[in-house]
């Protein structure tokens, strides 16, 4: 299990203090100024990139170090959000809280974990409310560029079908590219991308 406060603890910011590709490109798909939840938002590069946007946001994140990080980011960036510290397998997700819901690269969580996770994403959505979803495809592992090196970590266009079964999906897309976000992320990436608005 990786230690995420010894991995934060470094003054750099281990994926950088750019917002994702993914996110930045396809943010303009939730709900404007709408409450948005970034899942696992460790350093705070997303949910600071969302609170300038003008969304409401809450960054849930189970690491202290990476949490004030995060603080420190929004501080020097100008924006206020809310930061929640939580162990996300156990947390009591709010019901129906959220016009979107981000999960960029959140793949720490086995597939027992993950339907845990998915279903606390679906919970906190609100009707009509949007899911954006960034991960690596199980071919990622043969790239080495990111992420845990574990193939049942990873995601496939048939697991984000039927875990988010009843959702309208709006983009569900596969490819390669390039990333660059800071030393974590960096070079060729097996990407899946999955935008959703829940029924």
């Amino acid at each position: 299990m990786m230690d995420w406060d010894e991995r934060y603890r470094s003054e750099d910011y281990v994926f950088g203090t750019l917002p994702n590709a993914f996110l930045k490109r396809e943010a303009g798909r939730l709900p404007a100024g709408g409450a948005v939840l970034a899942v696992a938002d460790g350093e705070g590069r997303n949910g600071v990139f969302l609170a300038e946007r003008g969304f409401d946001v809450t960054a849930v994140d189970a690491s202290s170090e990476g949490l004030a990080k995060a603080k420190r980011l929004a501080d020097r960036r100008g924006v206020a959000l809310r930061h929640q510290k939580a162990d996300l397998i156990a947390w009591d997700w709010p019901l129906e809280a959220f016009d979107g819901v981000v999960g960029i690269f959140i793949q720490f969580a086995p597939p027992g974990e993950r339907a845990i996770l998915f279903e606390g994403m679906r919970r906190a959505l609100r009707p009509g409310g949007i899911l954006m979803l960034e991960g690596y495809r199980p071919e990622q592992v043969d790239y080495g560029t990111g992420g845990p090196p574990t193939r049942e970590n990873m995601y496939t266009r048939a697991l984000l079908e039927e875990a988010f079964a009843g959702f309208d999906i709006l983009l569900l897309e596969e490819y390669d590219a390039e990333i660059e976000e800071g030393a974590g992320h960096r070079g060729r990436s097996a990407l899946i991308d999955l935008v959703a608005r829940k029924g």
